[in-house]
């Protein structure tokens, strides 16, 4: 018995990148920190929001990396100078990725409060009716 995968379907010529897109999907880890909501802003554009408490700008980098969006928090050391008798609010470097599809960009990112916003738009494409003139052989 054969594996039937979206790439040998005969009517899903050319998906074969979407099943690798979901098998990277499924790598990406399922940590839960930090905190995240993910909401649509309009029909096209999309909010990825952050809980960041405690990071500042220049202890956050965004990138997008073949298609996904990496975000990464590392706060500096605080030095030995401080004495804690109690730590219970978490000083720890993050790394948080999301797949976008083709056609999604980043548009902006924003901090407010604690949160880091950033912002997705999805371009529509437009619609091409392409005539296919046969040639004899």
């Amino acid at each position: 018995m054969s594996k039937l995968t979206l790439g040998s379907h005969p009517f899903l010529l050319g998906f074969e990148q979407l099943e690798r897109l979901v098998e990277r999907t499924a790598k990406t880890g399922n940590e839960g920190y930090p905190p995240f909501n993910i909401e649509q802003t309009s029909d096209t554009g999309y909010r990825i929001t952050l809980a960041v408490a405690g990071f500042r700008e220049e202890d956050l980098a965004i990138t997008v990396e073949d298609r996904q969006l990496v975000i990464r928090g590392r706060q500096a050391e605080d030095g030995a100078d401080r004495v804690f008798l109690h730590r219970g609010i978490a000083a720890r470097q993050f790394q948080r990725s999301f797949v976008l599809a083709d056609g999604v960009e980043v548009t902006g990112a924003t901090m407010e409060n604690g949160l880091l916003h950033v912002d997705l738009e999805r371009l529509v494409p437009e619609s091409v009716v392409q005539t296919i003139r046969i040639r004899t052989a």
